[in-house]
């Protein structure tokens, strides 16, 4: 038990270094997402003197606290597996399993309501706390279940950015378990790891195998997107990889897949028709490839289902890329679905 308060205090002595004066936005407090989800707050969080003040009771039962609040003595106390806080409003110290550990700034009470150092509050607990500079917000991770694995090593990084100028906090290695707080979008997950960093790692199924219904549909919709660009570019049978002058159906599927999801799909859709699994025709979601019998062959074609009966694909020399309607003359050669994310 001393191990985990020495470790708790180590941790509130960040906030003496890592005080939210220099991470505070010009544009106000920062949200706050415990385990992935935003905190809707009954009072707005306010910055005092560079420290980030949060309802302290909305916090703690966020964290699944039980708390009690003296208003004759202005105390407020919390209990959560093993860790006992007390707090006197005003005072420039709190106990945690009957330590005394040092506040960054007394706590206040705001229109009924009382304010508590945000970091402190998150920490107190034995949660984990991490500031994203790029959005000006606060994740707070307050269980350890690390339901996914790393499948390629992949960067943890500061914010959901790929780019050069974006801080890398370590290297995931394949194996390692990691907890999903978040889907950020298409590409970027928020993630927890075992040794209590909180980062972002690329969404992409080549790192990890985290899957879920709604990062699968904003990846389809990322992928229906990416290859809307090339509408109307030309259609050449046997066109090169590695170009985009011109597409055949297989060189244009392999692309987006490539760039989107990082995907290396088999050159010709006979070859890719293998991949992933088989879906039924009522079981489509936008981003599976369906397959089609042409030029006398089993499988000569393939296109992405775009959603609302329709195809992203190219075959015509007059149309090149563009939208079909998923109409009968084509039921009527569709051999298979494949899904592959």
């Amino acid at each position: 038990m001393r191990t985990r308060i020495a470790a708790a205090a180590a941790l509130l002595g960040l906030l003496l270094g890592q005080a939210l004066p220099a991470h505070a936005a010009p544009g106000g407090a920062p949200d706050i997402y415990i385990d992935g989800k935003k905190l809707a707050l009954a009072a707005d969080p306010i910055v005092v003197g560079g420290s980030t003040l949060v309802p302290m009771r909305a916090i703690f039962e966020a964290q699944r606290a039980k708390v009690s609040w003296s208003n004759a003595a202005q105390t407020v106390s919390a209990e959560k597996d093993g860790f006992r806080f007390r707090y006197r409003i005003g005072d420039t110290t709190a106990e945690v399993n009957g330590e005394t550990l040092p506040l960054p700034r007394p706590g206040i009470v705001v229109n009924g309501t009382a304010m508590l150092p945000l970091r402190f509050v998150g920490e107190a607990l034995g949660s984990v706390v991490q500031w994203h500079a790029y959005a000006n917000d606060i994740a707070i991770s307050t269980v350890r279940e690390y339901g996914n694995t790393v499948a390629y090593g992949v960067n943890l990084r500061a914010a959901p950015d790929s780019g050069p100028d974006t801080p890398i906090r370590g290297m995931l290695a394949k194996g390692e378990k990691i907890q999903v707080l978040r889907e950020i979008d298409a590409k970027w997950l928020e993630v927890r790891t075992q040794d209590d960093r909180i980062g972002f790692v690329s969404a992409k199924p080549l790192y990890t195998d985290y899957e879920s219904p709604t990062l699968a549909k904003l990846q389809g919709e990322e992928l229906i997107a990416f290859g809307r660009q090339y509408l109307g570019t030309p259609y050449e049978f046997g066109a090169a990889l590695g170009q985009t002058d011109t597409f055949d159906c297989s060189s244009f599927v392999h692309r987006v897949f490539e760039e989107v999801l990082s995907i290396d799909l088999p050159r010709v859709s006979y070859n890719q028709a293998k991949e992933g699994r088989e879906v039924g025709l009522n079981e489509l979601r936008v981003g599976d490839l369906l397959f089609f019998g042409a030029r006398g062959l089993d499988i000569g074609h393939v296109g992405i289902y775009a959603g609302d009966n329709r195809i992203l694909h190219t075959f015509s020399k007059d149309k090149g890329v563009h939208f079909d309607e998923f109409d009968e003359n084509w039921k009527k050669r569709f051999v298979s679905a494949r899904r592959l994310f």
